[in-house]
């Protein structure tokens, strides 16, 4: 059995007070493991963006706990909580949020800067990761010199520059073409799963489903069930 990267027990969230009061995510338990590509997947509104931002320490869940190698995130005073998530989390957001002002490799280095890392060394091993992800010849460039797959490549290498153990992606896909959006996501399942990092996807994308390992179904706020991809007769209901 793998080792447990991501423990989520009952996991709530709801927004507003009283009879306005709607609930995002209702009671979600499940594992997520080391050397494993977890998916997540549901109609837009089914809560799993809002899931993906509480285990990734971003949401305070109104209820349950998240543990990270052991570690229950949540419980952490605010400053050791955001030093846990620099250091072992990696997330590239759906629109990539780079800064137009910074060049492609400044923008990768951000993560080490904020590790108070030394400027030359970030800038060296920011080069190092555009290097993997296929643009170390844009590195002087500014994101909008950059077309949609190349910018998702750079908000890539910056999650992973720091070498997080959990690495988050929020639609991947969403604004790349089918052959591109594919293309990304191979290279994350074959260049960056590790047996020592856990790498979860949150997507509606079935074009890209064949790369996962699992897929966890949500609707509605609560997980429905969770499928073993390729394995025929897997789908099973309820917690992992």
């Amino acid at each position: 059995m793998a080792e447990i990267a991501i423990r989520a027990t009952g996991l709530r969230k709801w927004f507003g007070e009283g009879e306005a009061r709607v609930v995002a995510v209702s009671d979600v338990t499940f594992d997520a493991y080391f050397g494993e590509m977890l998916y997540v997947v549901g109609p837009s509104g089914s809560g799993k963006t809002t899931m993906l931002s509480m285990i990734s320490g971003i949401l305070r869940p109104d209820a349950g706990s998240v543990e990270i190698e052991g570690v229950d995130i949540w419980a952490l005073p605010g400053d050791q909580l955001a030093h846990f998530r620099l250091h072992k989390i990696g997330f590239v957001f759906q629109d990539y949020h780079l800064f137009p002002r910074l060049t492609t490799v400044e923008n990768v280095a951000i993560p080490l800067i904020l590790q108070r890392h030394d400027w030359d060394e970030s800038i060296a091993e920011s080069l190092k990761d555009l290097e993997i992800v296929g643009l170390a010849a844009r590195a002087t460039l500014p994101p909008v010199k950059l077309s949609g797959g190349e910018q998702q490549r750079v908000a890539i290498a910056r999650a992973i520059v720091t070498r997080p153990d959990i690495l988050v992606l929020d639609e991947p896909t969403a604004s790349l073409d089918g052959d591109s959006g594919r293309s990304i996501v191979n290279f994350v399942r074959t260049d960056l799963l590790t047996d020592h990092r856990c790498i979860i996807i949150i997507t509606h994308d079935a074009r890209i489903f064949e790369f996962a390992d699992r897929i966890v179904h949500m609707e509605d706020g609560k997980l429905t069930s969770v499928q073993l991809v390729g394995t025929e007769g897997s789908e099973v209901s309820g917690e992992t």
